[in-house]
């Protein structure tokens, strides 16, 4: 079959129940035994579904970020009159808006004027906490890196400068990002505009750029990886300690293309970083945006990488000397 592998092909394979680890050195984290195979998830993954075990901090998850979901959706449901056809149709532009900024940060505002956002707000942060907990703790189980959950803590970095951390240092719940769609979107637009085009923030920058490199990245090292499984290329741990055809054609290969290689190590660190940067700097250029630097064009023209555009105002005529003061009340005389 590895011989006739190619790019509109896969390998699936099924096989007795994988029940994980034995001895397991922590016994009380398996969960039930899984109890189907399915070709469909074999085309993208293993057949095996199962087991999953959500203990109590999943079920914490679960829990919470079922009553965020509710919250949202129940308020987004109300804003088109109850009327579900509504609801569907307009999905994506609807919104659940954080409160008005004569609130500031007032942890109680009305429930209609956001207060639903705030408390949806916090039940997805507690399942997005607890989530993360989850993983750490199931990684620490199967005795694996905890490279993971710290590559997902980076993403919760950056939801929370969007949605906390930054709102509580420019004293507004208003900063904040909307829940909905093309609200999100909007929010964007006008968070770029309103700070002279987010385009020249730095770290904004180098998040584009660790986004981009992800793809590229992956894109790299999957190819790479299929390109050779017929050379045993999938089986990367035993090609990174003893280098066989497939490590060697597919470095090779590189090393015609562009003069330099990954290793099979190496790339996955890169892809990590790659990744993980993203968000992280994504968050760092979102936080100091208004509380640090006020307008990225200025910032820009200032450190002389942004250019200077003339003033088209410049050629226009100086207004009348008794130009009328309009801060000065009229007097009606009466006839």
């Amino acid at each position: 079959m590895a011989r006739f592998h190619t790019l509109y092909t896969a390998i699936v394979l099924e096989g007795p129940i994988e029940r994980g680890l034995h001895p397991t050195p922590l016994p009380r984290i398996r969960g039930p035994l899984p109890i189907i195979h399915s070709r469909l998830f074999g085309r993208i993954g293993e057949t095996q579904i199962g087991p999953i075990r959500l203990g109590y901090d999943g079920l914490l998850s679960v829990f919470c970020g079922f009553i965020a979901i509710e919250i949202i959706g129940l308020n987004m449901w109300a804003s088109v009159g109850w009327n579900p056809l509504r609801f569907i149709k307009l999905l994506p532009f609807l919104a659940l808006d954080p409160p008005p900024a004569r609130y500031g940060l007032q942890i109680f505002p009305p429930l209609h004027e956001g207060g639903w956002w705030l408390m949806a707000g916090f039940f997805l942060t507690a399942a997005i906490f607890a989530w993360w907990f989850r993983l750490y703790r199931l990684a620490r189980a199967d005795e694996l890196g905890t490279h993971i959950p710290w590559c997902f803590a980076s993403a919760i970095w950056l939801y929370l400068v969007l949605g906390f951390i930054r709102p509580i240092l420019m004293g507004s719940w208003s900063e904040a990002v909307p829940f909905g769609i093309v609200p999100h979107l909007n929010w964007t637009a006008t968070f770029s505009v309103r700070y002279g085009n987010l385009f020249y923030n730095p770290f904004h920058m180098l998040s584009i750029t660790f986004l981009y490199g992800s793809a590229v990245l992956f894109g790299m090292h999957g190819g790479t990886i299929l390109a050779v499984t017929k050379f045993g290329g999938d089986r990367e741990t035993h090609e990174i300690a003893h280098r066989g055809t497939a490590a060697e054609r597919a470095s090779l290969f590189w090393r015609w293309t562009m003069g330099f290689n990954a290793s099979y190590e190496s790339i996955h660190r890169w892809a990590w970083w790659f990744a993980t940067l993203t968000t992280l700097t994504g968050g760092i250029g979102i936080l100091i945006t208004g509380t640090v630097v006020d307008d990225w064009y200025l910032w820009g023209v200032k450190h002389g990488f942004a250019p200077q555009y003339p003033s088209i105002y410049r050629d226009l005529p100086p207004e009348p000397k008794e130009a009328i003061d309009v801060k000065k009340p009229f007097i009606v005389v009466p006839r």
